[in-house]
């Protein structure tokens, strides 16, 4: 299994009042990542809505290990580390060149539209399962 790459730059708005990219937006850089990875593997999300299921985070467990900075070119890498038939776990990592940092493990179920968990539609889940190996 290879790691999906997703690249960010950071721009002013991505930073706080001491010019490192305030905490909150790490998360919209892995959940940017997560969405450009299922766009990759085939799975269409807006098919899935419509069908009235949606992807859900369910938890995330995450840390902080460097800060980055206005205008530093980070990349994302996320890797799928399980799969069941009702949730994925995902590990996603930070770097700035080789240094890790931000790392966080992404736990994601999928819900119906009374948002009770469903389990993963079997081409859906077929499309994770090949990335898994």
């Amino acid at each position: 299994m290879t790691a999906h790459l997703y690249s960010v730059r950071v721009y002013y708005e991505d930073t706080d009042m001491a010019g490192i990219v305030y905490h909150a937006n790490y998360l919209r850089y892995i959940e940017r990542a997560r969405s450009d990875w299922v766009r990759q593997l085939g799975n269409d999300q807006n098919a899935m809505r419509e069908a009235g299921i949606v992807w859900v985070v369910r938890k995330i467990e995450a840390e902080y290990l460097a800060t980055a900075k206005f205008e530093d070119e980070l990349i994302v890498e996320t890797r799928l580390r399980e799969l069941s038939g009702v949730r994925l776990t995902m590990d996603q990592v930070v770097k700035r060149g080789d240094q890790p940092i931000f790392t966080a493990s992404v736990l994601a179920v999928c819900m119906n539209a009374a948002g009770k968990p469903v389990r993963l539609p079997a081409e859906i889940r077929a499309l994770l399962q090949a990335d898994l190996e």
